[in-house]
């Protein structure tokens, strides 16, 4: 039996430790919940394309993917997208309509974790 040690990207580490840290502060169940998705094994982490990003939020949300985000579909709604990584050509297409960010500037953003969806 293999012992499971959690991620092995460094960034990844760190970004998990900071997510807890931050729940630990204000309590906010929304960092806890996505460090535990974070937490996971590359293999079930989640992908999720721009159509349903577009499919399932509201006008002016916030959307947090704890995973990446690919580049099938068009955006139509002005979201903030929010992920671990982005491809490049989604970072596109969501930049010309929202706006794209790392999970560390959402808590910077917004520590309260208000109108934040998780999708994936």
């Amino acid at each position: 039996m293999v012992k499971r040690t959690g991620p092995t990207n460094f960034q990844l580490k760190l970004l998990i430790e900071e997510l807890e840290k931050k729940f630990l502060e204000g309590g906010v169940k929304l960092w806890r919940r996505l460090a535990s998705d974070l937490k996971k094994p590359s293999r079930q982490r989640r992908t999720v394309n721009i159509y349903k990003i577009n499919k399932w939020s509201r006008e002016g949300e916030t959307v947090v993917v704890p995973g990446k985000v690919l580049n099938l579909g068009e955006l139509s709604k002005k979201v903030d997208v929010a992920a671990f990584s982005f491809s490049d050509a989604a970072k596109e297409k969501i930049s010309k309509v929202g706006k794209v960010m790392d999970i560390q500037e959402l808590m910077e953003t917004n520590p309260e974790g208000k109108k934040v969806r998780i999708l994936g």
